[in-house]
């Protein structure tokens, strides 16, 4: 008999930690959470898995994140009802992906995708046209503006894929694309993509990845590529 084991990711195992301590009330409902830091340190692991913790914590409606103050605990835990009583093997299966665990894939293949991209050198309409949808994003509060934004930016990823004419290659990025439609991507892209400039500095490092490739610039369509992936590798990891 085959066995549906998998192990758990390091995010889900310290959102079990910080869901045992809602329940058990050592975090009470409306209090404020330890630091991201204070957290990593408690638990012995990174700040990241402590980030992606939170955001699965927060897509549940067990805690709620306000900028520049901390994560407290949702203050009725009745829409959450739910969840509670539920056992970590009842929702094992269905887990997001590690975000970060995401984008350390996307560093390893998309430079590639941008460099064999620029030996076809070809400029595209459905990704011209990705990008004028997220330079049209304005207010990123906005929750159908963020919705564009995600729908878009994860569009061009993948279309820079198929500017290759390499249909394996298609394939693959197809597959780490589909976990940037994840609702715990969504919620740390969200976070941490939250302000006005940022959206326009990410819009001009699209178009700069774009237009290497269009030139037939290889090294820096890579370079590009890489540069943007660490940027938002940065600003998902942590915000405090």
């Amino acid at each position: 008999m085959q066995s549906d084991f998998r192990p758990k990711q390091i995010y889900e195992q310290v959102a079990d930690q910080i869901r045992a301590g809602i329940r058990s009330g050592e975090y009470a409902c409306g209090s404020r959470l330890p630091s991201e830091r204070d957290l990593a340190q408690l638990l012995k692991v990174s700040r990241p898995a402590v980030r992606e913790a939170i955001g699965a914590l927060q897509n549940e409606g067990m805690v709620v994140t306000r900028h520049g103050s901390g994560t407290y605990v949702a203050d009725s835990l009745e829409s959450t009802s739910n969840v509670l009583p539920m056992h970590p093997e009842d929702v094992q299966g269905d887990a997001d992906f590690s975000p970060i665990s995401t984008l350390e894939a996307r560093l390893l293949i998309e430079p590639a995708i941008a460099r064999l991209a620029a030996r076809r050198a070809q400029r595209d309409p459905l990704a011209e046209q990705y990008l004028k949808q997220m330079a049209d994003v304005k207010d990123i509060t906005d929750p159908l503006h963020q919705a564009r934004w995600s729908k878009s930016d994860r569009l061009f990823h993948l279309q820079l894929a198929v500017m290759t004419g390499d249909i394996l290659i298609s394939r693959i990025a197809e597959e780490i694309n589909k976990t940037m439609a994840q609702p715990l991507w969504n919620r740390l892209r969200d976070d941490g993509i939250y302000d006005p400039e940022r959206i326009q500095l990410y819009v001009a490092e699209h178009q700069m990845i774009y237009e290497a490739i269009v030139a037939g610039d290889e090294d820096a369509a890579a370079f590009y590529v890489e540069g943007h992936l660490k940027r938002v590798q940065r600003d998902i990891s942590s915000r405090e």
